[in-house]
């Protein structure tokens, strides 16, 4: 019942009135992605920024400071996918002694 005034407009002027309104929800819809593409690009941008800062950091930390951290694939991939929090983690755990 909600459409019911499309549907007579849209019978009233030949079909003109559902390709305006076509049109109008294509466009609707590039606009929306557009949108939400130009925010997943930032998030995904910061996230790679934070695991590359994050895996040079590691590397400078144990390379000047002596701390013993293996490259295991844990502590590359636990730096990787969570960036510079998980060089802090690696750091405090390996001065409590924990073998890393």
């Amino acid at each position: 019942m909600l459409f019911l005034p499309f549907v007579l407009l849209n019978i009233l002027a030949g079909g003109i009135v559902s390709e305006i309104i076509a049109f109008a929800l294509i466009f609707l819809v590039i606009f929306l992605v557009f949108k939400l593409g130009g925010a997943l690009l930032h998030i995904i941008t910061g996230l790679i920024i934070n695991s590359v800062l994050g895996l040079i950091s590691i590397w400078l930390l144990n390379m000047w400071f002596a701390l013993g951290i293996t490259f295991s694939l844990l502590v590359i991939a636990g730096v990787a996918i969570f960036g510079l929090p998980a060089v802090v983690v690696i750091v405090i755990l390996r001065l409590l002694g924990y073998p890393v």
